[in-house]
């Protein structure tokens, strides 16, 4: 059964606190997952269970202007959204954990990764944007279908707008976009734009120095330039393909992405607890 706890803190040097609600679930060895632009941790309801049950622990950090995770929004850099998730493994005493961020939520897991490597033994990007592009790219990072993704959540349009959007960006061929239709939180997702934004990408772009990264990249992925993480940061990434999912993966692929988490954490964990 998963729960939803919080935890109230005050970062240092400010004057207002936040709350973070979160979801526990499970016992063993704790895998964090935090979602996508504007999205709810609720999105991995399908994923989190199959890792329990593989004998893992899933917390489920909400993203600040997301149910009952509440906060300053105005200004933010990812240092902050990745502040708010080491409040959580703080309350919760986790030790170092295993930390998935799917798409937008891989910038504040390698930014957790580079502020609190006390708290990160590993990091998978889960149809996650690098950040960065290969030399001699004309394209720009995070540049790829982003009237599609911003529209997808867009209140303003509708359904049948929004719909067209989600097919574009987010679902792989044949799958039902519709099931995104509803779980978007506007306030969250500009926050969110602008710190991505306004963060210099050397932040986080590399996890800190020493981390293993799973680079999970999904087959009909239409947002992500593939293959990206490995050419700069070398062996400490491991890609890996799931085949018929788009850029939302969770929903479309929910066994075959708990499967390669679970995989990648396993050895992971056994060589942490040989130390």
């Amino acid at each position: 059964m998963s729960t939803y706890k919080s935890v109230t803190y005050r970062p240092t040097g400010k004057q207002e606190s936040i709350t973070i609600q979160y979801l526990d679930q499970g016992a063993g060895p704790v895998i964090v997952m935090l979602p996508s632009l504007a999205r709810s941790g609720r999105d991995y309801d399908d994923v989190a269970p199959r890792i329990v049950a593989k004998g893992y622990r899933v917390i489920r950090p909400e993203p600040r202007g997301i149910r009952g995770s509440q906060g300053p929004m105005e200004s933010l850099s990812l240092h902050d959204f990745a502040g708010d998730v080491a409040a959580v493994l703080d309350q919760e005493k986790t030790g170092s954990v295993v930390v998935v961020g799917h798409a937008w939520g891989s910038q504040p897991a390698r930014m957790l990764a580079a502020n609190r490597p006390d708290l990160v033994l590993a990091v998978v990007m889960a149809a996650a944007s690098a950040g960065k592009l290969l030399p001699g790219t004309t394209e720009k990072p995070y540049s790829r279908l982003r009237a599609e993704i911003d529209g997808a959540g867009n209140p303003s349009l509708s359904d049948e707008e929004r719909l067209v959007c989600l097919q574009k960006a987010f679902f792989a061929p044949g799958h039902d976009a519709s099931v995104w239709l509803d779980g978007w939180f506007q306030e969250a997702h500009e926050a969110q734009s602008y710190a991505r934004t306004n963060t210099p990408i050397d932040d986080y772009f590399s996890g800190g120095k020493t981390v293993p990264i799973l680079d999970l990249q999904a087959e009909y992925d239409a947002v992500v330039v593939p293959k990206i993480m490995k050419p700069f940061l070398g062996e400490r990434v491991t890609e890996q393909v799931i085949l018929n999912a788009g850029h939302s993966m969770a929903p479309e692929q929910p066994q075959a992405m708990c499967d390669a988490i679970c995989e990648f954490a396993n050895p992971i964990y056994k060589h942490n607890l040989a130390k």
